[in-house]
């Protein structure tokens, strides 16, 4: 992956990192917002895309920054809190500053999406699936809480189902980068589930899927489908265009995981793509309640 990120230094010696908002706003909304986000009402539209924004850039500097990432991290987060308090300078910051003062929410799931870019710069294998989990209690299930507060649902109910969903479109994500991210020197899958197919790091190394690691991905598929599937109630707790975002969400997930199957589980020869008329097909599955359920 080619770099696109460098830092300057304040006045006071902070890293702030040089990062051009109008590219990261444009890949916030490219990669977040279905047909059914483009018909919500302006407001709540960038309202999503000052939090999506926000989400981008942490991961532009946590991923693609050449300087020092976590000391920019840290100016991430303290510009967060000047947003917070209405003096905000950055652009990304001055949008999120007034997102958060127009639905009332607490700082922690911003602050857990930068600690997740800080756990990336520390963290690189996980020994278990409990231990990938709790990373994604810090880099997805925290952007699904935001996205209900925008639509005014901070119950119990749609937040248990919102935190299934977001950890498994972050699986389905890890499942189908396992190439990219091992050559950026990071891998999502647990160590306890390598060992049990007998993957080694030379079948993620290589340009075509070996039969463990096809038995492998066939394991992981099922478990993100089961989590897609368990929160996929919350389509039928929402309303509106709220109803067809998520349903449009779970549905892209479910999409991308039977492209992943129709290529018999290898994501390492070539990058998979659902079809826009797939993730349709099964965001409409979704809508109707038609969708199956895990056995």
């Amino acid at each position: 992956m080619t770099p696109v990120a460098h830092t300057k230094s304040a006045p006071s010696g902070v890293l702030v990192p040089d990062i051009d908002a109008v590219t990261v706003m444009g890949k916030a909304e490219a990669e977040n917002f279905p047909v059914a986000m483009r018909l919500l009402p302006s407001a709540k539209r960038e309202q999503l895309l000052s939090i999506y924004g926000f989400a981008r850039f942490v991961d532009d500097v946590g991923d693609l920054s050449t300087g020092d990432r976590l000391r920019e991290l840290d100016w991430v987060e303290a510009e967060l809190d000047r947003a917070i308090a209405g003096k905000a300078t950055h652009p990304i910051f001055v949008s999120l500053g007034e997102t958060v003062a127009k639905i009332g929410v607490s700082r922690e799931p911003f602050v857990a999406l930068i600690e997740a870019n800080r756990q990336d710069q520390r963290v690189h294998r996980y020994k278990s699936f409990e231990e990938l989990l709790a990373y994604c209690r810090l880099s997805a299930n925290p952007v699904g809480r935001l996205v209900l507060a925008v639509f005014g649902r901070h119950d119990d109910a749609s937040i248990i189902r919102s935190d299934q969903i977001c950890t498994g479109l972050q699986l389905v994500e890890h499942f189908q980068d396992v190439a990219e991210d091992y050559h950026a020197g990071r891998i999502y899958l647990p160590e306890e589930d390598l060992e049990r197919f007998g993957v080694t790091k030379d079948d993620l190394n290589a340009t075509e899927a070996s039969p463990t690691f096809r038995r492998l991905m066939a394991f992981e598929v099922d478990r993100a489908r089961r989590l897609l599937l368990d929160g996929s109630p919350l389509v039928r707790m929402l309303t509106g265009t709220a109803k067809c975002a998520i349903a449009c969400f779970v549905g892209g997930g479910l999409a991308q995981l039977e492209a992943i199957e129709r290529a018999n589980y290898d994501v390492l020869s070539a990058p998979i793509s659902a079809t826009t008329a797939s993730v349709l097909w099964r965001a409409g599955a979704v809508l109707c309640g038609s969708i199956g359920r895990p056995a």
